[in-house]
């Protein structure tokens, strides 16, 4: 009996989307958009973070100067309770994230990790 692996695939989408997780992850998300003070806060947090992040995977260094300025607006949201909630649902579903990635990657491990 063969499985259509992207059926799967979409109902996993689909559990993700239905999830409480997922759902307090919109609602905080929603709460910062509806919010101009902290959506532009949050923005500028992402513009820092995509940047470094772009920075890392291109192999270019990173500044002192722009780890403090990343540090610097880290503690400056955290501070905002709106912010710091999406921060901690983002990391909620991230956890789920992960897990999910190690059961689907389950069989590959299991193949190759016996062959040494």
């Amino acid at each position: 009996m063969s499985v259509n692996l992207y059926d799967l695939a979409y109902t996993v989408e689909k559990g993700i989307r239905e999830s409480a997780e997922y759902q307090e992850l919109k609602n905080q998300y929603n709460a910062i958009m509806a919010d101009e003070q902290a959506r532009t806060m949050f923005n500028n947090f992402r513009d820092i973070q995509l940047n470094l992040q772009q920075k890392q995977m291109m192999g270019q260094e990173i500044t002192e100067e722009e780890v403090m300025q990343a540090q610097k607006t880290v503690a400056l949201v955290q501070q905002h309770e709106a912010i710091s909630k999406l921060m901690d649902a983002e990391q909620k579903m991230s956890v789920i994230l992960t897990d999910l990635n190690r059961i689907i990657t389950k069989p590959l491990e299991d193949l190759y990790g016996t062959q040494s």
